[in-house]
């Protein structure tokens, strides 16, 4: 036990002195931030100005002036015909050209069928789904028009419901958060598997570069290799375990300074017995009450579980599998199979923070290798206790499991050289009696 201290240390006080530690530990939480932000910010900026010229020779939409980004210009049927429409929209360079035909009949259903938009390339999605939608409105009007219903009235008909939803679970009624529980199954699912591969691929790396540089045939006559594994694994996830502190430490007080900047007068008690809370104040309390049913205890534990018994599974198998390569350019032959769980558990994600108690959500919560990233994705909502504990079991059963598959492949490949094996001959190292 000496000797994998030893490694552990060695591992953990080298990796904690890198400027990348640092660096990353400082940015991490900025980096993971604008994840989020960064695409959700880019979706709200306004996109370029697009011309339309529109013929509308049935006067079907009403001269629709379009939006912040699609601007649309009309050409009177009167003096322009198709062809000469087609050719004023091209000499002005127009985005795209619009030809609504003249319907002799008045079917609005023969008119849906024969609009056409012209464009030398490709059109917009935004563009053909605003069109569509415009189109499909101005149709559907005249259809009622047709039937002797008035578009006004239907329109003064039309009621916008926003259900207030009560989770009614252990005989208490509170405001539904399902809002947020997704947002934060999400960000914890998503930082689980960040890092996961992130800390995993390190171990993977540090393998690879001690073999290469044959350091590694100097350590294995001091050490037995399981212990050299066992080392390496269990310093690099203390230095993800200090590096997450750090950004939980950091998390806990900008939640304490948001709450005391953006609640400090939503929970003035004068204010509140007065009625003369700002609607900005009131909307933050109600975010706050609704961030309030949430178990971050529990999630914490939970997180910290997943987090290192997913890790340590991951990375022992990465550890026995880069140790039978001797460069990292061929590691993914072997590698790649082991990731494939973890790339299904963010493809199943989604489904599983908008379906948390569904069958794919709870089979894929039990399943050791897809675990760590669905049930943290689940947790905000509340599980069973015992789901909890049969995923949590399962995992740990797979970890010791996997550990000695990991140091079976590893004590033989480490000091091989040259011959990359094959899967079959993999399997025949795990038969060979550990001396």
């Amino acid at each position: 036990m000496g000797k994998i201290g030893l490694i552990v240390k060695r591992e953990f006080s080298t990796r904690v002195r890198k400027k990348t530690f640092i660096i990353l530990t400082i940015l991490g939480p900025i980096l993971s931030a604008a994840v989020f932000v960064v695409p959700a910010y880019i979706a709200t900026l306004p996109g370029d100005e697009k011309m339309i010229t529109v013929l509308d020779e049935s006067l079907l939409m009403d001269f629709d002036k379009g939006n912040e980004e699609i601007k649309l210009r009309y050409l009177p049927p009167q003096k322009f015909n198709l062809e000469q429409a087609r050719a004023f929209s091209e000499k002005e360079q127009d985005y795209a050209f619009l030809h609504v035909p003249r319907s002799s009949g008045g079917d609005p259903d023969w008119l849906a069928r024969n609009i056409k938009v012209y464009r030398a390339g490709d059109l917009s999605m935004g563009v053909q789904s605003y069109l569509e939608k415009r189109l499909e409105k101005y149709l559907q009007n005249e259809k009622l028009k047709a039937s002797g219903v008035s578009p006004e009235i239907v329109a003064r008909t039309k009621t916008q419901v926003n259900l207030r939803t009560i989770n009614t679970k252990e005989g208490t009624e509170t405001e539904n958060a399902t809002f947020l529980k997704m947002g934060i199954g999400y960000v914890a699912a998503f930082l689980i598997y960040m890092f996961v591969f992130l800390y995993g691929s390190q171990v993977m790396r540090g393998v690879i570069e001690e073999k290469t540089n044959r350091i590694v045939e100097v350590m294995v006559s001091s050490v037995k290799p399981l212990e050299l594994m066992t080392g390496k694994i269990l310093g690099i996830a203390l230095v993800a375990l200090l590096q997450f502190t750090i950004w939980v430490g950091f998390g806990a007080l900008l939640y304490f300074l948001s709450v005391s900047v953006f609640l400090g007068d939503a929970l003035d008690p004068e204010k509140i017995a007065a009625g003369a809370q700002s609607a900005s104040s009131s909307r933050a309390l109600d975010i706050f009450k609704s961030l309030s049913t949430i178990n971050f205890p529990l999630l914490l534990g939970v997180f910290l579980f997943y987090f290192v018994v997913g890790y340590l599974l991951y990375a022992s198998l990465f550890a026995g599998l880069a140790s039978v390569v001797d460069k990292e350019s061929d590691a993914g032959q072997f590698t790649f199979p082991v990731s494939l769980p973890l790339i299904l558990a963010i493809i199943v994600l989604f489904r599983a923070v908008d379906d948390p108690n569904g069958a794919l959500a709870f089979w894929f919560s039990l399943v050791p290798f897809t675990s760590p990233v669905i049930m943290l994705a689940r947790i905000p909502f509340g599980v069973p206790g015992w789901e909890l504990v049969l995923s949590m079991s399962l995992l740990l059963l797979t970890f010791v499991g996997g550990l000695w598959v990991a140091a079976k492949i590893y004590r033989t490949g480490i000091l091989m050289y040259g011959k990359k094996p094959k899967f079959t001959e993999l399997f025949k190292w795990l038969r060979h009696k550990t001396t």
